[in-house]
């Protein structure tokens, strides 16, 4: 999915994406600094300026809500006004008085209508201005129902009925065309489902004050280049600096580990190794350069070069059971996929000591059980359940430490929706790993990477890739990575725009 975009300054935290109640604490911060009616002016300024950008003069109604986000919509309804534009706004209930929102409301002197449905439904166009991100409970039918006859809609900060913390759908919510938010976007404008109801998401700058962050740690970020950095390969550098990764391979399905061996070797790794013990020859009529051995899984853990495994693609429960007890008593840096997930369900506690998982949705509610609510909670929440950093796949990939970072990836593709596409990037994320990288950056990082280089692959391949074509483009997608944090950690030096 596209990510929103952004016209605010990035001298600070670029990649966040902004809680409501880190949101609040900025206003309140800012209204210490500045008349606390001026972000109100200048963020309904600048959804009008959007408005008139986009759409050609027309019939527009404004829905305002009683809070902050109804005093936004009697701004755009004033400057639209002013620019010509026949405008109207149909008020759910009246600020609260003394608050910025009342004072906006009494600046309003244009036509009032009351919120019905044939009072929208004969708009041209809705600004949705009724509630904003913050919102935690669902919407009342009735309201939903007046918002539901638009004909075409423009949401301001958040579309009502979208919980932005999480995406969650609270209620009803109405699709719409355009959404505008301040500062920072919200996870909701990347989460689904409700991300897929914003619409374009445009992030404006209103003027925050910069002191306006201090004391601020932004806890979601938006996975990109620049919020992670990838090792450079350097002159001096030789296979075991840059990293070996061992694999487990079993002896029914060697398929899924030697695509990540492949996604591991064309991410960078300077050596791969498959431990398959009886079943080697399977693996030896493979790529050239890859290295497989048959000697007992405790001989090859007595090489201390070896010290990223991936353990699971490929394997039967029984071959997890006599390979990762033996990995995570050796204190070797693990990460579990598929096979090892399928063992680790019937007793969590068989994970502990791992370093990463990376579940698809269905094989996180067998090891966590059922996502009720925000999935950014339940994935955190699993992180510090096995102390490990969690992968949660999907077309918005989430991905949570226990110490409590996280980030949601959107650079992917639906090329991706293929078996063996996981397999390919816990490879990605091994090579990574191998290299030194931290493990929730490199898990962000394989993330992102493997996410181009499924866009470049469906490219190639007329959308229809096979897991197979995936490893091809990881190389390149190394190469747009580097360049493109380098871009960011530039345009954040010189505090110009993303």
């Amino acid at each position: 999915m596209p990510s929103p975009e952004i016209s605010s300054p990035v001298s600070r935290h670029p990649f966040a994406l902004l809680l409501p109640e880190e949101s609040d604490r900025m206003d309140h911060a800012a209204a210490a600094i500045l008349p606390s009616t001026r972000l109100m002016e200048n963020a309904g300024w600048a959804v009008a300026r959007v408005i008139r950008n986009r759409f050609s003069p027309r019939r527009v109604t404004v829905a305002c809500g009683p809070g902050n986000n109804g005093g936004d919509g009697y701004v755009v309804a004033r400057n639209l006004a002013r620019w010509g534009w026949s405008v109207r706004v149909a008020a759910l209930a009246a600020p609260k008085p003394g608050t910025p929102a009342a004072e906006m409301a009494a600046c309003w002197t244009g036509l009032m209508v009351p919120f019905t449905a044939e009072e929208l439904a004969g708009a041209d166009l809705v600004v949705d201005a009724v509630f904003g991100s913050g919102l935690k409970r669902p919407v009342a039918d009735d309201v939903a129902a007046v918002l539901a006859a638009a004909r075409e809609v423009v949401a301001i900060d958040m579309p009502s009925g979208v919980a932005g913390a999480s995406g969650e759908i609270l209620g009803k919510a109405r699709d719409c065309t355009l959404t505008v938010t301040f500062v920072r976007p919200r996870p909701g404008h990347v989460l689904q489902p409700g991300s897929d109801l914003c619409g374009e998401v445009i992030c404006a700058d209103i003027g925050m004050p910069d002191a306006a962050w201090d004391g601020i740690t932004p806890v979601v970020q938006h996975n990109k280049p620049g919020l992670w950095s990838l090792p450079v390969s350097g002159d001096g550098d030789y296979k075991y600096r840059r990293g070996v990764v061992s694999l487990c391979g079993g002896a029914e399905m060697p398929g899924a580990t030697r695509l990540s061996a492949r996604g591991a070797r064309r991410s960078g790794a300077g050596l791969v190794r498959i431990s398959a013990g009886e079943g080697a020859p399977a693996y030896r009529l493979g790529d050239p350069g890859l290295i497989v051995d048959d000697a007992p899984l405790s001989e090859l853990l007595e090489d201390a070069r070896r010290k990223v495994w991936i353990c699971g693609p490929g394997l039967t429960e029984d071959e997890v059971a006599a390979t990762l007890p033996q990995l995570l008593k050796a204190d070797r840096i693990v990460l579990a996929d598929a096979g090892a997930l399928a063992w680790g369900a019937q007793d969590l506690s068989r994970l502990k000591g791992v370093a990463a998982v990376t579940p698809h949705i269905g094989e996180f509610r067998k090891l966590f059980g059922p996502v009720e609510g925000s999935r950014l909670d339940a994935a955190l929440a699993a992180a510090k359940r096995i102390n490990a950093v969690v992968v949660m796949k999907g077309p918005d990939t989430i991905i949570a430490a226990p110490d409590g970072r996280l980030a949601i990836n959107t650079h992917a593709s639906s090329a991706l929706a293929t078996a063996g596409s996981g397999d390919t990037l816990t490879g990605v994320i091994a090579a990574l790993l191998a290299a030194g990288m931290d493990v929730w950056e490199g898990c962000c990082a394989g993330v992102w990477l493997h996410g181009e280089a499924g866009i470049e692959a469906g490219k190639a391949h007329g959308g229809w890739p096979l897991a197979e074509d995936l490893d091809l483009p990881l190389g390149p997608a190394r190469a747009t990575a580097t360049r493109l944090a380098r871009e960011a950690g530039d345009k954040k030096a010189t505090g110009s725009l993303l």
